[in-house]
């Protein structure tokens, strides 16, 4: 049933992780449109992480395989965007894009795709729903549905919020969250060195 699926999408999108920030980030920064962009990089990202964990185990292999190259990568992109945030929110003014939405979309599905605790997500999900009617295909656009609801949701109130904060205390968002991202690349490479 799409509903089930669209309230799971719902619920693993919503916790502000990095992609929250980043997706809270670019809507201060550029705007609502940029902001669901990246999200619906996310929903895209876990759309295939769905559909690879019903493809069958030798393609979860390769992922859980890859686990520490892919956190590595991850945590590299993550440092790369919190460095790229800190510098133009200091020498950019906040409504002027840097980048496209094409480049917003596709950066945003890279970063979760490299997360591969993401599809042991989606295998504890789909054996849930195994014995039961619900078509896994319509479990899956459920959860792209909703989570693509949760990303315009978060945007559009960014959006609004953008209106009520000052210049001042926008650019001390946008710096929080650079600080944050930073955090997450970071403590991302030192769980590998331990």
């Amino acid at each position: 049933m799409v509903m089930n699926g669209f309230l799971i999408g719902f619920a693993i999108a919503a916790p502000v992780g990095p992609i929250g920030l980043l997706c809270i980030q670019r809507t201060l920064q550029f705007g609502r449109r940029f902001g669901f962009v990246s999200g619906l990089g996310a929903a895209t990202a876990d759309l295939i992480y769905g559909l690879i964990a019903l493809s069958g185990l030798s393609l979860i292999q390769l992922f859980v395989t890859h686990t520490v190259p892919l956190q590595f990568a991850g945590s590299l992109f993550l440092c790369y965007f919190g460095v790229k945030t800190l510098k133009q929110t200091h020498e950019v003014p906040l409504s002027r894009p840097t980048t496209s939405l094409a480049v917003a979309y596709g950066s945003t599905l890279l970063l979760t795709l490299m997360n591969p605790m993401t599809i042991l997500a989606f295998l504890a999900i789909l054996a849930r729903f195994q014995d039961t009617a619900v078509s896994p295909l319509s479990l899956l656009i459920g959860i792209f549905l909703g989570s693509a609801s949760w990303w315009l949701f978060l945007s559009q109130l960014m959006h609004l919020l953008k209106k009520q904060l000052s210049p001042a205390l926008s650019r001390s968002i946008q710096y929080l969250s650079a600080f944050l991202l930073l955090g997450f690349g970071g403590y991302g490479l030192y769980e590998l060195l331990i």
